[in-house]
């Protein structure tokens, strides 16, 4: 058997998908690193993986999460950890690195240690056809110029990585960093232009394997239909915002679920008698019961509702959301509004199409059924095992070609 180390950002849709596939290695009888902050310790313990601390405690999301201020904290990020997690994997010696699209210090450590890696990719795969929010583009360069000091911090921190192995990474698009295996966990059906990606890209479909129960959630509260609303975990929801769909969607719901993430519940006030309002929900557990998910269009919160076959309206707050939205609208699964075009009245009457037409179910049903095809977590072990394989009989690590098609 062999030894895998998963090395990711914390962020917790970059995390999610990654667990169960953890989990299924570790069943396989592989030995299973993971490196990370303490606010994932307990989740990955329970899988079954050895967690490596980073140094210097939870690791602080850029704020806000802009294309540049995200560049600046992955470049800083990876200048303060690479020193530590290099130390840890010389003395675990793996035969594979797993590590996050945007993880740029997974993606040198594999390269000084001249390990074979593997990306994973929790939103789209990323190509000329599909541009990454981190690519090199006039909007990017437009950015950077209002944020100077993080062009500044940016700069100073790739200087920093001079004296590591950068060969073949991008100088800028730290969002989608490629190896000879990517992982990417949504359908092919659902990934935009791809028939332009070569089959390094491995579309494995959502990745969702059992989580540990929440005996605090009231499921036996729960009445058909089930609406579902939430705006994810990085951006902070207004309460006006989450207000508005609790009270459109009431009248409209056996039961409303809201998951408020960073916002306390009681800032939404008085809300109806069927309306649940709480920080965090077992999300997978609620869209089994759900006919309607009102979302930010997080991709692990979207291949969830793809895999449960739940119509959406998408409320994208940034990132690759509104591409997301855009995607789900195409495929007819579900509808788009902007945050400022959020009314009570316009969230019930969206909502109220989203549950009357028999298309966006049917669209929902077709994009389940291509989730549950794609394998999900065991075709994603799957993919490690054959890799390390080939590698093996290779003899050499694998190191990812940056001229390769895509």
């Amino acid at each position: 058997m062999s030894t895998i180390a998963f090395l990711n950002i914390a962020m917790h849709g970059h995390v999610n998908p990654t667990l169960p596939v953890a989990a299924e290695l570790v069943r396989r009888g592989h030995s299973v690193t993971y490196h990370t902050s303490p606010a994932f310790r307990a989740e990955i313990e329970a899988v079954g993986a050895t967690v490596c601390l980073y140094p210097g405690g939870d690791q602080p999301l850029p704020d806000p999460p802009t294309p540049v201020t995200l560049m600046e904290g992955l470049a800083s990020t990876a200048v303060r950890l690479l020193p530590s997690v290099l130390i840890d994997l010389r003395l675990l010696q793996p035969d594979l690195i797993v590590h996050d699209s945007a993880c740029l210090w997974g993606a040198i450590a594999a390269r000084e240690l001249e390990v074979p890696a593997a990306s994973s990719f929790t939103t789209f795969a990323f190509n000329r056809h599909v541009p990454s929010p981190t690519r090199g583009s006039w909007d990017l360069l437009a950015e950077a110029a209002t944020r100077p000091d993080s062009l500044k911090g940016y700069l100073r921190a790739r200087r920093g990585l001079r004296r590591f192995d950068t060969s073949g990474l991008p100088l800028l698009d730290l969002g989608n960093i490629r190896q000879p295996l990517n992982l990417v966990y949504t359908s092919r059906v659902f990934q935009p232009a791809v028939e332009e990606f070569d089959r390094s890209y491995r579309f494995v479909g959502a990745s969702i394997g059992a989580r540990p129960a929440d005996p605090s959630f009231p499921a036996d509260r729960l009445r058909d239909p089930v609406l579902y609303a939430s705006l994810g975990t990085v951006f902070n929801a207004d309460p006006r915002l989450l207000r508005a769909f609790a009270t459109a969607l009431a009248p409209l719901g056996g039961t409303v679920v809201v998951s408020t993430g960073q916002t306390d519940p009681a800032a939404l006030g008085p809300l109806p008698p069927n309306v649940l309002a709480r920080r965090s929900v077992p999300q997978p557990e609620v869209l089994a019961r759900a006919s309607l998910f009102v979302t930010h269009g997080g991709m692990n919160s979207v291949n969830e509702a793809m895999y449960a076959g739940v119509p959406m309206l998408v409320v994208p707050q940034g990132a690759d959301q509104p591409m997301v939205a855009r995607r789900v609208a195409e495929l007819g699964a579900g509808l788009s509004i902007r945050t400022q075009d959020v009314t009570e009245d316009s969230v019930r009457a969206l909502a109220g199409r989203l549950l009357h037409e028999p298309r966006f179910r049917a669209a929902a049903a077709t994009l389940r059924g291509a989730q549950h095809e794609a394998g999900g977590y065991r075709r994603a072990a799957d993919e490690c095992e054959r890799y390390l394989r080939t590698n093996a009989v290779a003899g050499r690590p694998a190191i990812a070609d940056p001229s390769r098609r895509g």
